[in-house]
């Protein structure tokens, strides 16, 4: 219900914008942007969905093997006292839960090639746990699953570094502890949120340790990597990603061997899924990104920017926010938008500048919410999605205003 609405206003909103053009400007050639802009975009939608098939297909035969060799319910096991309290109705050691932390693993580190697959593959064996009767209407589990995704906690964000290092930043890593803490509180507002909604008891003692336990760990980062210099803090990063997923591969077939599971076969077996994965993706993600893209080409994102803009003045928030705006609210709706955003801002008012940088933190510190619950959600048939998107759109917000508030402590625009 809540995305259809989205979409609605997407184009009703982009129509309107194209009027007011037209009427105020004599822009007689802003429809024909629009409907270009919806005609590349669909292109773009399906060379996206394209190029996921071999993804899937890899990562998903990979996940088949640890299946069968039962290295992902060693995984499930593991954490599953803090999983029994956010996921009650995932039954005891379902192999969904290794799946969907091998997914949350691998978004923290940055490796959104790898999480997709993990988590298409997750949400899938989710909807065969769906209570529902109505199996278009989203669980709790695949609320929460997908809250976690969208929140986006970040350890190393290896892409906004590197653009950064590219644009000629004089510390590239610079945005590192604050897009931690962003991406942290973002996290920390979703679960929050959807405790509201699903009743999840927060103070459970086992529940008060694991977070605090994960909150501790994030500190514990933190601190470790605010002594490395930009060159070693790279490196690392690069090397923790590299050693994190060959080792589950290496690690996964180790243990195929060892319970004498035809590795080979169960690998066909789980790419081929990857495809039909692939396939039942391309309607949701060509309604979903034509939308942006109508809303964008006609210049109803710009109206829009100007009346957050004049709305931040009343508040008494500084025009140094406004220019890193753009990358804040595209990044709901699109990644590769707001990480054009986030260039273009860094490339005109320089990297190191507070615009520049805060820019990159909001690149990192919400995530594509709007894609991910198309593609999430339209990968198992799901429609109704109940309070996702509310939850999901807190979690961002959250994490877009703790980026404000951590750039002004750490980045402090000089006039």
């Amino acid at each position: 219900m809540v995305l259809n609405v989205i979409w609605l206003v997407f184009f009703f909103g982009a129509f309107i914008a194209c009027i007011v053009q037209w009427l105020a400007f004599g822009d007689t050639g802003i429809f024909n942007k629009a409907i270009l802009g919806a005609f590349d975009m669909s292109k773009t939608a399906f060379e996206i969905a394209l190029g996921l098939t071999g993804i899937l297909s890899l990562w998903l035969g990979i996940l088949k093997i640890g299946e069968k060799a039962g290295a992902v319910q060693i995984l499930a096991k593991i954490v599953q006292p803090l999983f029994s309290r956010l996921f009650p109705e995932i039954p005891k050691g379902h192999p969904v839960v290794g799946t969907m932390l091998m997914n949350i693993s691998a978004n923290m580190l940055g490796l959104d090639n790898a999480a997709t697959p993990m988590g298409l593959k997750a949400m899938k064996q989710l909807q065969d746990l769906n209570p529902n009767d109505d199996k278009t209407v989203a669980s709790d589990s695949q609320i929460m699953f997908l809250v976690l995704n969208a929140s986006g906690l970040t350890l190393i964000p290896v892409s906004i570094m590197t653009y950064r290092a590219q644009l000629g930043a004089a510390n590239p890593s610079d945005v590192f502890l604050p897009l931690l803490l962003s991406t942290f509180f973002s996290t920390i507002a979703g679960i929050f949120a959807l405790s509201f909604f699903q009743k999840i008891k927060l103070k459970d003692p086992v529940t008060v340790m694991w977070l605090g336990g994960i909150s501790a760990c994030v500190i514990a980062v933190m601190f470790y990597f605010s002594h490395l210099t930009a060159e070693a803090l790279g490196t690392t990063s690069l090397f923790i990603s590299g050693l994190v997923l060959f080792g589950v591969i290496v690690a996964f077939l180790g243990l195929a061997c060892y319970k004498k599971v035809q590795a080979y076969e169960a690998f066909v077996e789980g790419a081929k899924e990857g495809f039909n994965t692939a396939v039942m993706i391309i309607p949701n993600l060509v309604a979903i990104l034509v939308g942006v893209a109508v809303f964008r080409a006609s210049g109803a994102m710009d109206l829009v920017m100007n009346g957050i803009s004049a709305l931040l003045g009343l508040i008494g928030v500084g025009n140094d926010v406004v220019p890193a705006l753009p990358t804040a609210l595209m990044k709901p709706l699109s990644g590769s938008g707001a990480r054009g955003m986030m260039i273009d801002a860094m490339k005109n008012l320089g990297p190191d500048s507070f615009a520049g940088r805060l820019s990159c933190m909001f690149q990192g510190a919400a995530d594509t919410t709007f894609y991910i619950i198309a593609v999430y959600f339209g990968s198992v048939g799901v429609k109704k999605t109940r309070h996702a998107v509310t939850c999901a759109l807190i979690a961002d917000a959250v994490g877009v205003i703790a980026a404000i508030v951590i750039a002004y402590i750490f980045f402090p625009p000089f006039h």
